[in-house]
């Protein structure tokens, strides 16, 4: 039986701001993790990267929708040095998100420089948004911070990354074993899904749950925990914890707590 108990940990500083980070998480995931930790992690939905560089393992399948995310998350495994200049006004992030949507349309989205305007733009823009319109143009507002804590140095990732492997992929293309540990953490059953060009509709969840319950090793699953999305667990054979989860990026300026789903089976 698992208990949201709380567990110390040590986590390495995700790089990002990310809405619905799971940092706050991790603590329960540890235990669930640790019986299982010389097994590969795999997460489809990477995300802020806080429940990896949380539970630390040797081996990692990371998989996002978002494929500026994981163009990021590739440049960090080789370790770089921030070299443009950091300026925290409207007019000089206008020009840098200008900058790179073109990089976008010019085929160059893979770039370096794609990764570090991606950064720039994700430590100054809104509320840690990360938002593409049909186009798949970045399109979030100036963030009006008084200080930013910009970092310069990321060559302490590669080691952390050295066997972690990035993907950005539909789930079911990730090549899973039996034996994986499986941490599903999915653009959740609200209004707003689109963190990409594309769009992760009910039919997705729907697939999703699938793919997991015919997963033979251990796996969690985080959601919103709206009445359809408790059901459909549910009636895979997954258990469930309900959680209280903090609200620390809102478009709407709202804090309060959001309940949550913890799925999980074969744990």
């Amino acid at each position: 039986m698992v208990k949201a108990a709380t567990v110390n940990c040590e986590c390495v500083q995700p790089p990002l701001k990310w809405a619905g980070g799971k940092r706050w998480l991790v603590p329960l995931l540890l235990e669930m993790w640790q019986p299982y930790s010389s097994h590969r992690l795999v997460e489809p939905f990477v995300g802020g990267m806080a429940v990896a560089l949380g539970l630390q393992p040797g081996q990692a399948i990371l998989n996002d929708l978002n494929p500026h995310l994981i163009n990021f998350y590739r440049w960090l495994k080789k370790g770089f040095h921030l070299e443009i200049p950091l300026e925290n006004n409207a007019e000089y992030y206008y020009k840098c998100r200008l900058e790179f949507n073109q990089l976008i349309l010019s085929g160059k989205a893979n770039s370096l420089k794609a990764a570090k305007l991606f950064y720039f733009l994700n430590r100054t823009g809104f509320n840690g948004l990360c938002r593409f319109n049909n186009s798949n143009q970045f399109n979030v507002p100036f963030g009006r911070y008084k200080t930013i804590n910009y970092i310069r140095n990321f060559t302490s990732y590669s080691t952390i990354f050295q066997n972690w492997s990035f993907t950005a992929d539909d789930f079911v293309n990730i090549s899973v074993q039996p034996e994986d540990f499986i941490y599903s953490d999915p653009p959740y059953d609200v209004e707003f899904t689109k963190y990409s060009a594309k769009d992760f509709k009910w039919q997705d969840q729907v697939r999703l749950a699938a793919w997991l319950a015919s997963h033979r090793g251990p796996v969690v699953a985080s959601n919103q925990a709206t009445d359809r999305i408790m059901s459909l667990y549910k009636n895979y054979g997954f258990s469930i914890i309900l959680l209280d989860a903090p609200r620390r990026i809102s478009c709407t300026g709202d804090r309060s707590p959001a309940k949550e789903v913890l799925a999980y089976k074969g744990i």
